[in-house]
């Protein structure tokens, strides 16, 4: 048994055709699609980056416990699992965040890694001290620098690289059994770096200035800069998918569709003007940023052009490949919240009737298919606790610069489901600037709202039914305190959310 994840960042699945009518066109993924099944109502449940990876490596919600951290020494994950049977895990990416503080030890999982340098702020060159050319958004004097190296062609952009490094590792281990090949391109995350090649197949006119990196704001209502920030993302979604082909053309070269299972998903969506607002984190839990794309081929084809509209979530990624290996998680593994999709598929368990997804500390959103709800949370979004073996948040130790009152740190065994000693936080001691995305203690007005969408009629989520429809709400409100309750949430969340 072989299998390959392709976790492309930042999706947003309305610019898919396979999603939706008047989204890109993409002939590899489209290609891939033909062999597989797609999955319809796959969610991400925690976000945004390793929040979404922590999930995937471990079957279980993050966001629940903790923001945005390290693998856990308690976590037993994905490649350590398959190592443990004696399957071969390599990854291969140009994610730059696994190697700064806050990213530790999901590469070091695997048997073997492949890091390819240069994406965003990742340290590869000396910074150049300003960015003179003109530009609108964000532009950073370490990027500027490390874009020098790869923009002019396209063979050397780090996600170009990163994929096509895999189609060779792919073609020179054709020939082995057991392995686990997880392929991590950057792109289609920001900056929208691309060749003019793309720009020109998706039309793009614009001739402002350099324009790349949206700002994590709500749009200045400047429709030319939104349509070309759109087309820059489509124009990347259209050279990852161009390189997708060449690990397709290996799967092709060496008939190892019938026992080889290729998984495509990412790990978050992206706000493109959606709602007035760009990029992700600080804004409501929209459908843009965790309703994602899932496309599994199965070995010989196995369910081929179904569609599951079943409710699926990125953390059943984890007990479906141990399910294709034919392995069992050990006895003494921690309990995880994913479920297998082949026994969905199978139809030997029923789909879950309810899934809890959302940020860390901001609102709990839960959604049963039909209809979201996001409740925001109540008094004063307390008690908040963050529960951690490793105090590390994005890019910084929760130390006496960022923490108020290191007294107020407790430890303990503190979860219900382990018995691992760990550190409990409180979050409004931690000193977050007020417009930091992922602030635990200040809430923009719109995080102070709850919001009720029916998907069936309202899948943009334009029209909020919480007045209108108060019965739905209390449904939803009861089944997010059984869901807190089946997860072993800290209950901490009922109180934060007034549930109780």
């Amino acid at each position: 048994m072989r299998s390959v994840l392709f976790l492309s960042d930042s999706v947003n699945r309305r610019m898919i055709q396979l999603y939706c009518e008047s989204g890109l066109k993409l002939p590899n993924l489209e290609r891939l699609a033909e062999r597989s099944v797609i999955f319809d109502n796959h969610w991400t449940g925690s976000a945004p980056c390793m929040p979404a990876r922590r999930d995937l490596m471990t079957g279980r919600l993050n966001f629940l416990e903790r923001g945005w951290g390290p693998i856990e020494p308690f976590d037993d994950t994905l490649p350590m699992l398959l190592r443990d049977q004696g399957v071969d895990c390599q990854i291969i990416t140009d994610h730059y965040h696994y190697f700064e503080v806050g990213g530790e030890n999901y590469c070091q999982m695997f048997n073997r890694w492949e890091f390819i340098r240069g994406q965003e702020w990742d340290p590869r060159m000396f910074p150049t001290k300003d960015y003179e050319t003109a530009h609108l958004g964000k532009m950073h004097p370490q990027y500027a620098r490390n874009r020098e190296l790869f923009y002019r062609t396209e063979e050397n952009y780090p996600s170009v690289i990163t994929i096509d490094r895999a189609g060779e590792w792919l073609e020179e281990n054709s020939g082995r059994d057991d392995f686990f090949l997880w392929v991590e391109p950057f792109d289609p995350h920001e900056p929208f770096e691309v060749p003019e090649k793309y720009l020109e197949m998706v039309g793009d006119d614009y001739e402002g200035p350099l324009y790349l990196w949206p700002e994590y704001d709500k749009t200045d209502g400047d429709e030319a800069k939104l349509r070309h920030i759109r087309r820059r993302y489509a124009a990347l979604l259209l050279m990852t998918d161009a390189h997708l082909g060449k690990l397709l053309d290996v799967m092709d070269a060496h008939d190892m569709w019938k026992d080889t299972a290729f998984i495509y998903t990412t790990d978050h969506g992206y706000m493109l003007g959606e709602h007035d607002f760009l990029a992700k984190n600080y804004m409501p839990a929209y459908n843009e940023v965790f309703h994602i794309p899932l496309i599994v081929h199965l070995p010989e084809d196995a369910h081929a052009g179904e569609r599951v509209r079943a409710l699926t979530q990125n953390i059943d990624l984890l007990p479906t490949i141990m399910d294709l290996y034919g392995f069992s998680r050990p006895e003494e593994a921690h309990p995880i919240h994913g479920r297998s999709l082949l026994s969905l598929l199978e139809k030997t368990e029923p789909p879950r009737e309810y899934i809890l997804y959302g940020y860390f500390g901001k609102a709990i959103n839960i959604t049963d298919g039909r209809h979201t709800y996001l409740r925001a949370p109540r008094n004063d979004n307390k008690p908040l606790y963050m529960y951690t073996a490793v105090p590390i948040d994005n890019k910084v130790y929760f130390n006496r610069k960022r923490v108020e009152d290191i007294g107020a740190i407790e430890t303990g065994r503190f979860l219900s489901w382990t018995d691992y000693p760990m550190y409990r936080i409180p979050a409004a001691m931690i000193r977050n600037a007020p417009g930091y995305a992922l602030c635990y203690n200040h809430m923009r007005p719109w995080e102070k709202e709850d919001y009720l969408f029916d998907l069936e009629t309202d899948y943009l989520q334009e029209h909020n039914l919480v007045e209108s429809e108060p019965e739905t709400v209390r449904r939803m409100c009861r089944a997010m305190a059984a869901e807190l309750g089946r997860l072993e949430a800290p209950p901490d969340h009922l109180k934060r959310m007034d549930l109780i």
